[in-house]
């Protein structure tokens, strides 16, 4: 009984969706955001250096995209080479102001790009 009762239920829900389907929208396009969206704060500086991009667009209309991931892209490879740039054996902060100005710097922009992101 209970497996007729499945089919049944199965059955009937087979024949609601064949008689009124759900609307179809447009494919979505990955390389155009809509206004509204808006990322979590840990991903707002990367959104925003995308948004900041959007003066290059002169260039062409793959320009803001494309320069705004290779920024970010070297924002990382700059951030990994820090220990490589800075090879002062010391210790001490007051001994390494390269690599501590760097940090400082990262950490700045960071900031200020999440900041203004959130704020945009």
């Amino acid at each position: 009984k209970e497996i007729a009762g499945a089919f049944l239920i199965i059955g009937f829900l087979a024949t609601l969706t064949l008689l009124s389907p759900a609307p179809m929208h447009p494919k979505a396009d990955p390389l155009t955001t809509p206004e509204h969206i808006k990322p979590e704060w840990f991903f707002l500086a990367a959104y925003q250096i995308l948004k900041g991009a959007e003066i290059l667009r002169i260039l062409g209309a793959w320009a803001p995209k494309v320069i705004g991931i290779l920024l970010e892209i070297l924002f990382v490879i700059l951030l990994f080479a820090v220990p490589f740039i800075d090879k002062n054996p010391e210790r001490a902060y007051r001994k390494r102001p390269v690599a501590i100005g760097m940090g400082i710097l990262f950490l700045l922009l960071f900031v200020l790009f999440t900041v203004w992101g959130h704020i945009s």
